[in-house]
This record gives C-alpha cells, sequence and structure tokens, in this order.
C-alpha cells in the first residue's frame, strides 16, 4: 500500500488539476456573462459615528489602489461606479461574501445628487446556491445613477469588502452551474470516507477512525455551510451559514490534532510533541471556535484572532509530522501527502480572510479540492493503518490462544491437562461426553526405575498417541501414568478395551528399549446426565478410581465398568452463616 501511494496521489492531483484548469478557464470573447458584475472602485474605514456625507467630503479616507482592509473597523465602506450607459442593464443586486454584520445600508447615488437609500439587517440576507454569498436588493437604480456606497456596520471579515460585487441578474453573481456542479463532486468524495470510517469503527474499535470520521464530517459540513450548498437544501439564514462554516472547519481541524496522536504508530511521536498536538487541538477547538462565533462586542478582533490563531496550529502540525517521518512513522507519509497541499490552500485561505490581497471567491475551491484530496489520502492511510492493526491484533490473539492451549496441555503428551478438564467438564458432559474411562498402567514405576526416565516418557508419549485416536473420545493426561479418557457415542466400553489392549501393542512396538509387556487396568463408569443437567465431575472420577482398583485388585490388565442409573448434581455452595448482633 505505502509503495503505491505517490501513483494514487499522482493520479489523484492530475485529474483535480485537469477539472479546475477547466473550470476556471478564461472566458471567451463571446461570453455573454462577462463584464456583467461590477467591481468595487474604493474602500473605506470609519468610525460608527461617520455620516455618508461626511465621507464624501473625505477623499484621503478612501483607498482606490487596493489593499488595505479592515475588517476590525466598526463601519466599512465601499464605492462602486455606475456607469449609466443605456445599452447595459442596470445592476439589481448587492452581494458579498457570508459573514456576519450589523447592518448594510445600500445608498445610490444620481448625477444630480439625489440619494436612495435601503437599509438591511442579517435577517434579510439571502444565501445563494452560487458560492459563499449572499444578495441583497439595490434601491432603484436608473440612468442618472453614477455611483453606489455601500455602508457595513460591525463586519466580521475583511472578504467582505474585497470580495462584494453588483449584478443584474440572480442567475449570474458568483459562480458557475459548472463549479457548483464540481463542488458537490467534492462533497461526494467526501462523504465515501466517512462511510469507510464507519464500517472500520464498528470492525476495529479504534479512536483514530472514529476521529476521521469527525473530520470527514466537519469537512462536509464546511463544504455545505462555507461552500454555500446549503441553501439548495434549506432556508438557511446569513448568521447561521457564517458561524457554520467558520465553526465546522475550526471543530475538523481540531479533531485533526487528537486524530494525529491516535493514527501515528506508538513510539513514533516524542511526549512533549504529543502533548503540544493535544494543546493545539484544544486551542483550536476553544480558542478559534469562540472566534468561529463572530458575536457583536467581538466585532473588532474575531476575525483577526481565527485566522491568526491558525498560525501557531499549522507550525504545530507540520513540526509533528516531520518528527513522526524522522521517526520512520509509515502514518505520517500518508497524513503529510494529504496535509501539505491543504496547509497551503489554507494559508492562502488565511491571507485573504486577514485581507492581505483581494481575489474572486472560487479561490475557495482550491481549498476544496486540497480537503477532498486529505481526506481520500487519509481514508488510504487509515486503511492500510487499520490492516496493520488488525493483523497485529490477530498474530496477538493466536500468541494468546496458544499459550491458553500451553497452559492447558500437558507438554509431555499434547493431552489437555487436568486444570483443562476442570474448566470444560460440565460443557463436555451435557454435549454427550457421559463415560468417564481412568487407565493406569501396570508396574509403570519399574519402567522408570529399570530403564530410566527418558524411555518412561517416551511410553507415556505413546500412550497419549494411543488415547486420542478416538474421534469421539477426548483425553486427558491427570498427572504420572493415570489418564482419563471421556467417551461420547455408543459402545463405549468396546472401544475403551480396544485402547486398552491397543497400548500394550503400540508400547512393545514403538519403545525398542522395553523388553517386557506393558499393559494397562481401566476403570470406567457411564454416568448419564442429571435432569437439571448438571453432573458432580467428582463422583463420577471417585467411582472411576474405585473400579480401577477393582481391576488392580484382580490381578491388572483389566477393565472393571459400571453404569450408574443416577448421577447427583453437585452440591450448591455452602454459604456462612451470619451472626445475628444483639439487639
Amino acid at each position: 500500500m505505502t509503495s503505491r501511494l505517490p501513483h494514487i496521489v499522482a493520479m489523484i492531483v492530475l485529474h483535480l488539476a485537469a477539472v479546475l484548469a477547466c473550470l476556471h478557464a478564461p472566458a471567451s470573447a463571446h461570453d455573454p456573462d462577462e463584464g456583467s458584475l461590477t467591481r468595487p472602485a474604493c474602500f473605506a474605514s470609519s468610525t460608527d459615528d461617520r455620516t455618508l456625507a461626511q465621507m464624501a467630503g473625505a477623499s484621503a479616507l478612501w483607498n482606490c489602489r487596493g489593499g488595505g482592509w479592515d475588517a476590525s473597523a466598526p463601519v466599512s465602506w465601499i464605492r462602486f461606479g455606475i456607469s449609466g450607459r443605456s445599452d447595459e442593464a442596470p445592476p439589481s443586486l448587492f452581494f458579498t461574501r457570508i459573514s456576519r454584520f450589523a447592518s448594510i445600508s445600500l445608498t445610490a447615488i444620481d448625477a444630480d445628487g439625489a440619494k436612495r437609500t435601503a437599509t438591511f439587517g442579517e435577517e434579510d440576507g439571502t444565501p445563494v446556491a452560487a458560492g459563499p454569498i449572499f444578495t441583497l436588493p439595490l434601491p432603484e437604480i436608473t440612468a442618472k445613477t453614477r455611483a453606489l456606497v455601500v455602508r457595513i456596520v460591525g463586519p466580521h471579515s475583511a472578504p467582505m469588502m474585497t470580495e462584494a460585487r453588483l449584478t443584474g441578474s440572480t442567475t449570474r453573481t458568483d459562480w458557475s452551474v459548472i463549479q457548483l456542479l464540481f463542488l458537490a463532486m467534492i462533497l461526494g468524495m467526501l462523504v465515501m470516507p466517512l462511510m469507510f470510517d464507519v464500517s472500520f469503527y464498528i470492525v476495529l474499535r479504534e479512536r483514530f477512525v472514529l476521529l476521521h470520521a469527525f473530520m470527514a464530517f466537519s469537512m462536509i459540513l464546511y463544504v455545505l455551510f462555507a461552500g454555500g450548498l446549503l441553501p439548495v437544501f434549506a432556508n438557511v439564514s446569513v448568521p447561521a451559514m457564517a458561524v457554520g462554516g467558520s465553526l465546522s472547519w475550526a471543530a475538523g481541524s481540531a479533531a485533526a490534532a487528537f486524530f494525529l496522536t491516535e493514527f501515528v504508530e506508538p513510539g513514533r511521536l516524542p511526549a512533549r510533541m504529543d502533548r503540544a498536538l493535544r494543546l493545539a487541538g484544544w486551542w483550536t477547538l476553544l480558542v478559534i471556535g469562540f472566534a468561529s462565533l463572530q458575536l457583536s462586542w467581538t466585532q473588532s478582533f474575531d476575525n483577526a484572532l481565527y485566522f491568526y490563531g491558525f498560525v501557531p496550529v499549522i507550525a504545530i502540525y507540520l513540526a509533528a509530522i516531520v518528527v513522526a517521518l524522522m521517526r520512520g512513522s509509515v502514518a505520517a507519509r500518508y497524513v503529510a501527502a494529504a496535509w501539505i497541499p491543504l496547509f497551503l490552500a489554507a494559508s492562502e485561505r488565511l491571507l485573504r480572510g486577514l485581507g492581505v490581497y483581494a481575489a474572486p471567491s472560487w479561490f475557495d475551491q482550491f481549498l476544496y479540492t486540497a480537503l477532498a484530496l486529505e481526506v481520500m489520502i487519509v481514508a488510504l492511510g487509515v486503511a492500510s493503518r487499520y490492516a496493520a492493526i488488525r493483523l497485529e491484533r490477530d498474530n496477538a490473539r493466536a500468541e494468546a490462544k496458544m499459550l491458553e492451549n500451553l497452559s492447558e496441555r500437558d507438554p509431555l503428551t499434547g493431552l489437555l491437562n487436568r486444570r483443562a478438564l476442570d474448566d470444560r467438564f460440565p460443557d463436555l458432559h451435557a454435549a454427550g461426553y457421559e463415560t468417564v474411562a481412568l487407565f493406569d498402567l501396570d508396574h509403570f514405576k519399574t519402567v522408570n526405575d529399570t530403564h530410566g526416565h527418558e524411555v518412561g516418557d517416551q511410553v507415556l508419549r505413546v500412550v497419549g498417541d494411543v488415547l486420542r485416536t478416538d474421534p469421539e473420545a477426548v483425553a486427558v493426561r491427570m498427572g504420572g501414568e493415570e489418564f482419563l479418557v471421556l467417551f461420547a457415542g455408543d459402545d463405549v466400553e468396546i472401544r475403551a478395551e480396544r485402547m486398552r489392549q491397543t497400548i500394550a501393542v503400540r508400547v512393545a512396538r514403538e519403545v525398542e528399549a522395553l523388553k517386557s509387556i506393558l499393559t494397562a487396568s481401566v476403570g470406567l463408569v457411564q454416568g448419564p446426565r442429571s435432569k437439571d443437567g448438571a453432573t458432580d465431575f467428582a463422583q463420577l472420577y471417585r467411582r472411576a478410581d474405585a473400579l480401577l482398583y477393582e481391576a488392580k485388585a484382580g490381578g491388572r490388565n483389566l477393565l472393571a465398568s459400571e453404569t450408574l442409573r443416577h448421577v447427583r448434581p453437585p452440591p450448591p455452595p455452602v454459604m456462612p452463616l451470619r451472626k445475628s448482633s444483639a439487639a
């Protein structure tokens, strides 16, 4: 997967770059919409006590060269020139980037000095599915109108000024239909990794999967709010659109910090870097998230706080990626490929948001493209990390199972041991293993004394091989030369006797150092299940042991058996008596 990452990323980048090139190709000379938007001529900022007449006489306050836009001033002014040509349709709508504000006054100024003013609040703005914009109707524009002055009280972002436009048609505002379809395609690309994350989390409950799902969901909300797609599906107010876009970006960015701490392999991030990432996440969620609310009393600083607040966050994220890469993290390779284009696009958006320069709002589509790249590439990384963790977990479970088997197995014969029998007997007996046969080798001490323990161990291994030959039997080494076999099915006495005789034959054939015949004695008891399904193993074992003693006393090399009609269930645990306290 890692070796294919550069090729996958290159294919995605080339494809999206080709789409963007088509979207933003220059309009042809015959494009009927070309030139239908009126751009601002000059900008100004002032205190809230300055009137339009005062601003008209203060030419030094107006900036007609571009740059220097300030969202922290109480009032921002925008002046549009109106040509008054009879062959051009007059503008009828004012539109700009969605952001919070206190009020907007639109004043049309005629050549003879006549003025017509319309004032609107946030609730009057109409978000439209043509980019992250809202519209307001203009006062009457006539053939005599030469200028339109916009007074924005309490603006919360510089792009409200830099991206303001006038248009004569609701169908020609900012983004074309093709550009909106491209944004819808980006939205679909964000939904797919979210579905994969949910599927992965159901199987593998890792926090980084859940955090990436939250990131993808936050970015979906960001595209809906900040991209201006939400008005297609619902009636949303300008404040809700403004806050929803910035808050969803802050939430997704905060989740990215916690995602990185969980996603990078253990030991690849130093403890200090891990703490720095978590602090950056909380900073983004609490401080930048607070700035996202764009409250009226934070108007003078929330735009700067929002964008400048991301500068240390991006620095910490980059430093963490570099450190993880230097420590050999495979996961960090995916994050680097996904986040660096996003950092570049977000930095460009940051500069525009601070008013460093002006650009059309469709520049945001580079950010949306980087978002799609980020979610898809990291989704590949999540899938890779998911596969690695699952393999580690499967190996750990296999090792644990092996250790469990070792703890339940006799190391010499490979049969179950007494501990395993105690744990499993109720289930085995309920499954039909109702016959208990106790095998004991005759005169086995003589084998050890005469030929040594090595030959004795060889004999025990052969006996273990014989006892496991019956597919409907479970063999257990109880200790020393004593074995217990649980039988299920019919003809158990015949099968046990055949097994007993086979022991002598196999030992004589396979243990060459043994010169004499080694026989076995068996005590066998058939104990049917009690009505309530419980059976006392100790009772069956004691009876089988007694029968084995009878076989030994009868001359050895024998099988003694008995069928019990009733088997007592195990006694209930005895509860200690409580001493009553004296009254």
